[in-house]
């Protein structure tokens, strides 16, 4: 149950971005296909952490590019 609200908090903040979580569409490139800055996805990365009150390594912050990448280390994280 506990992993379930830590999916449906992610899934609203992605929302509040703007991004859409469905089908092939989290795999897009933050930079390329989201045309992203580093301080938006820096933004998204600490609200997300915010919202499941997990952390994330600055070393894996910098290498994540696609929604599903975030997604998996913050469950990871849990």
């Amino acid at each position: 149950m506990k992993r379930v609200t830590t999916y449906r908090r992610i899934i609203e903040v992605f929302r509040l971005y703007g991004i859409n979580l469905v089908g092939k569409r989290k795999f897009d490139h933050f930079y390329r296909d989201l045309k992203m800055d580093q301080v938006f996805v820096n933004g998204l990365v600490f609200d997300l952490e915010l919202a499941t009150q997990r952390q994330l390594n600055d070393e894996e912050v910098v290498q994540l590019e696609a929604p599903a990448q975030v997604i998996r280390k913050l469950v990871e994280a849990a």
